[in-house]
């Protein structure tokens, strides 16, 4: 009879014959399982991220080459100026401001109230040249420009191959609300494959 306060044990048998540890092989393919379980969560995240963030956009024409060749595919950030501002040296997507069925895509040179203008070739803003290592001797373009002041909405912009850009010098400064986006990876041809830094038109 148990006595009030008295601690009971339950003993348990243990089996005359317990269950062996499992094999190598049986190990193996829990840790492929979880592996592939959580390869495929990376994979969903990370389309996810692309979907939602990036947009993938292919470059028609010359206009900024060399960085962007014909028929290049590239991804454009569609959420980064929400959260930081458009700089200088940016290759930024936007709707061409004559026809917005159609998106161009240039470097920006110019920012709001600025003053642009270029005289043989070169570009000077706030009259101050600036260095644009980007674009190679024989893409320049030595006609005179301006001056022109950039709008307090808007921005300056221009191809990098200067003698084949439809770009601001012809339809003006574009404002913020038609730019949507900002060059950011390439990712075919193969060759061209990796990130599209930005390269800043700093002010000598």
């Amino acid at each position: 009879m148990q006595s009030p306060g008295e601690n009971q044990l339950s003993i348990t048998k243990v089996p005359d014959n317990p269950a062996p540890p499992p094999s190598p092989a049986h190990s193996l393919r829990n840790e492929i399982r979880v592996w592939t379980r959580d390869l495929l969560i990376a994979i969903g995240l990370a389309l996810v991220i692309i979907v939602f963030l990036y947009q993938p956009v292919k470059v028609e024409g010359t206009s900024m080459a060399p960085l962007l060749s014909d028929q290049e595919r590239i991804f454009i950030n569609k959420f980064v100026y929400r959260f930081e501002p458009i700089e200088r040296g940016d290759v930024v997507v936007f709707w061409y401001p004559l026809d917005r069925s159609k998106s161009f895509i240039k470097r920006v040179i110019g920012l709001p109230g600025e003053t642009v203008e270029i005289r043989h070739g070169v570009v000077y803003v706030n009259g101050e040249s600036i260095a644009e290592p980007y674009v190679p001797p024989q893409y320049e373009d030595m006609s005179d420009y301006g001056p022109v002041r950039v709008p307090s909405d808007s921005y300056f912009v221009m191809g990098d191959h200067r003698i084949s850009s439809n770009d601001s010098r012809v339809f003006g400064p574009v404002s913020n609300r038609y730019i949507y986006g900002r060059a950011v990876f390439a990712y075919w041809p193969v060759d061209h494959f990796g990130s599209l830094s930005t390269t800043e038109a700093n002010t000598k």
